[in-house]
């Protein structure tokens, strides 16, 4: 005897199915937009960064623990790579507290307005990410995470205000809740998640696709170490004026002037 007809929406194998695709990518969009406007969340301030970078009290911690394998197993060399990108780590914990300064001043003007604008948007993971969930939520601020689901499992910080929390599959749909409604990018060091994010919001202003936001590099030793900026304009890659896009600091307050700099100056 066949089983009882499954609804459309009920049935699970179908709703993971290649056919449906396109209905998923819709639902993942669907339901952050839905959710955020119902908060009446108005302008973010999206805030990239590294999973892996930790605040300095874990990072000391970690190191400790890396310098005590290394010596009590000398020469080998899976501790010795724990040790050096411990001792990496470490020396980039910083940014940690900078993110989360950061965070702190946006969180504070946007508790300064009705409107929920300049609310803190991360990626809703650790790091970084944590850092400017934290910073939102030291002031009482709402913030967002939009996190990813990955085989390793990144899971949601405990810093994100509980119903703007989302889950995603799909990296396009994540990103297009970043942009739309940013107005400022903050990003601080990062690897390959950071830089895709990064490129493509400069890419994404630099072809008229989004107005114009003002984005801030944190950590000029770090952007001017990773990248050459100045090959991509001697190779003729892009224009001398596309570097003008960015704006690279080491200072959370600089970095929030150079964001209320550009909106006095161009009077958006």
């Amino acid at each position: 005897m066949p089983g009882k007809p499954i609804k459309a929406y009920e049935d699970t194998a179908f709703l993971k199915s290649d056919a449906c695709r396109g209905v998923r990518l819709q639902l993942e969009f669907l339901k952050a937009e839905t959710v955020m406007d119902r908060q009446n969340i108005g302008s973010t301030i999206v805030l990239f960064g590294s999973a892996r970078i930790p605040d300095p009290q874990t990072a000391t911690t970690a190191l400790a623990e890396a310098e005590a394998e290394a010596e009590t197993h000398p020469g080998d060399p899976d501790a010795l790579e724990r040790l050096r990108v411990a001792r990496a780590l470490h020396e980039q914990s910083g940014y940690y507290d900078m993110a989360r300064e950061f965070a702190r001043i946006a969180g504070r003007e946007c508790r300064h307005n009705s409107a929920n604008e300049y609310v803190v948007i991360t990626g809703g993971g650790g790091g970084i990410m944590e850092a400017g969930n934290r910073g939102a939520s030291d002031v009482g601020a709402p913030n967002v995470g939009l996190n990813i689901s990955l085989p390793f499992e990144q899971r949601a910080n405990p810093y994100i205000t509980p119903e703007l929390s989302f889950q995603f599959h799909y990296f396009c749909i994540r990103k297009m809740h970043f942009i739309k409604r940013a107005c400022a990018l903050a990003a601080f060091p990062g690897g390959f998640g950071t830089m895709d994010e990064l490129f493509e919001t400069l890419t994404l202003i630099q072809t008229g696709k989004i107005r114009r936001i003002p984005v801030v590099l944190f950590g000029a030793e770090y952007w001017n170490d990773v990248i050459r900026w100045d090959a991509f304009v001697r190779r003729g890659l892009i224009s001398p004026r596309d570097v003008e896009l960015f704006h690279v600091c080491d200072d959370a307050r600089e970095g929030w002037g150079h964001i209320q700099e550009f909106y006095r100056e161009t009077g958006q």
